[in-house]
């Protein structure tokens, strides 16, 4: 499809980039995440998280001013530091800058030494106790997404916390932005495998937890201090990513600095690319693929086979952050769907080639790829490619109900539907999920569009 020049993003698919670093530092034990840049950040990312967790999200701010945004904001960085830990006494503070404070240029790293200093030279400690652990991240949003932020998030942390040592049996996990039930069914399948691992982030708790009898500042849970600390030392790194570059990613750090091997795949959605991650760590554990997971492949494939008739031929609008995008691909391809159409607002230069590797004849299947788009793109190409399907996060429902086209909600964020957080979508039980409800999202608008109605008796 021709396209013309546009002089802005309307819609955008994607989200700001410190949301994603947002994220992550709540997957670390007794750690506050904080904005260096204005309240309006913090709110704004508060309530994309809040929608789709459900759960309570304090993120601190800086707080820019008009003062703070002409002769910049250390005393504001400062002052909010000694705050927050005098109010919510974290042992670890998850620093990410907005896009104010990366336009005037405020040098976090020296504030920060400054702000050590203040303490060394005779200030009293907040609380009286040795002072949080800060982790710094570089998260201006006018460069990349909310995907973007989250990986810095992950790798500031590693460069911050990891250290070199003997080397144990060890497992890292990168899991990517997956859903608190996707990292809980990782916790269960290491375990199974009889892996000792660190996962990071973990926020399976703290973005997913119970009631409380009162309220936590901190909620509990996340990857613990000293177990980031082990990843060093690990036997070997895996993380889940397609597009990952090697200056961005916590696996390759960890493989350059302290020698850990470093292995990179797709998330693991649908078989084959399951069958990967589980040969993966049958070739790491030394262990066969317990008998459990042997069975939720043996009734996937059956479901393939029962559902096939359903959904064959069926055309699909794939859209979200590009590593989702890339393994639905793989996903729907695999059970007979053409995704017409992959669609992203990261642009990170390798959508295209790695759809292409993992399904080779893809311009000759008819699959567009699209990579720094909105949603008025995707809308402008689904007049013309008239999908059967979307499959992507709530930003595209808009676009469903003006064309009247199902939506299959998955990944970030899911904020008109309950359970976001809960949907599973990593191995062959999140596969299992997606493909059911793919074959009934089918079966329920067949039924709606029918003129007789559906009766069985």
């Amino acid at each position: 499809m021709k396209t013309t020049a546009k002089a802005a993003t309307q819609n955008a698919c994607k989200l700001c980039n410190p949301l994603g670093a947002c994220l992550a530092f709540r997957g670390i034990e007794k750690c506050v995440p904080f904005l260096h840049g204005s309240q309006g950040c913090a709110t704004y990312i508060r309530r994309y998280l809040i929608s789709h967790f459900k759960e309570p999200v304090d993120i601190a701010s800086s707080n820019f001013n008009e003062d703070t945004a002409v002769f910049g904001g250390s005393h504001n960085l400062q002052l909010g530091l000694k705050n927050v830990t005098l109010q919510y006494k974290p042992e670890v503070i998850g620093l990410a800058t907005t896009c104010l404070s990366e336009t005037i240029g405020d040098d976090v790293d020296m504030i920060l030494r400054d702000y050590d200093k203040l303490f060394e030279n005779g200030e009293p400690l907040p609380n009286g106790k040795p002072l949080p652990l800060m982790i710094h991240a570089s998260t201006p949003s006018y460069q990349g997404s909310h995907i973007d932020g989250f990986h810095a998030a992950v790798k500031a942390t590693v460069e911050t916390i990891a250290e070199s040592g003997q080397k144990e049996n060890l497992l890292n996990l990168y899991p990517n932005m997956v859903s608190p039930a996707d990292l809980r069914h990782m916790k269960e399948i290491l375990k199974d495998f009889n892996i000792p691992y660190v996962l990071l982030p973990d926020y399976s708790e703290t973005l997913d937890g119970g009631p409380w009898d009162e309220y936590h500042r901190i909620p509990k849970g996340g990857t613990t201090v000293s177990a980031i600390r082990k990843s060093g030392k690990a036997a070997a790194s895996l993380e889940f990513s397609s597009v990952l570059t090697a200056d961005k990613s916590a696996a390759v750090y960890l493989e350059k600095k302290f020698d850990v091997p470093a292995y990179s795949m797709t998330l693991p959605i649908g078989i084959k690319q399951s069958d990967a991650f589980f040969g993966l760590l049958e070739k790491l554990s030394e262990t066969p693929m317990p008998e459990k997971y042997e069975d939720e492949r043996r009734r996937l494939v059956d479901a393939y086979a029962d559902g096939h008739k359903y959904i064959f031929e069926k055309k699909a609008i794939v859209y979200g952050e590009e590593d989702l995008v890339i393994a639905m691909t793989a996903f729907l391809t695999e059970i007979g769907i053409t995704p017409v159409l992959c669609a992203s607002g990261g642009k990170s230069g390798h959508l295209k080639k790695r759809i292409e590797e993992i399904v080779p004849d893809s311009e000759n299947t008819g699959i567009l790829v699209r990579d720094g788009v909105d949603f008025v793109d995707i809308e402008d190409e689904a007049k013309v490619l008239k999908p059967d399907l979307l499959i992507g996060n709530s930003k595209g429902y808009t676009m469903s109900r003006k064309n009247n086209t199902p939506i299959i909600r998955i990944g970030f964020p899911i904020h008109d539907r309950f359970g976001g957080q809960r949907q599973l979508h990593l191995g062959y039980r999140g596969t299992q999920e997606l493909f059911d409800r793919i074959v009934n999202t089918i079966l329920q608008e067949r039924q709606n569009s029918s003129p007789i109605g559906y009766t069985y008796q």
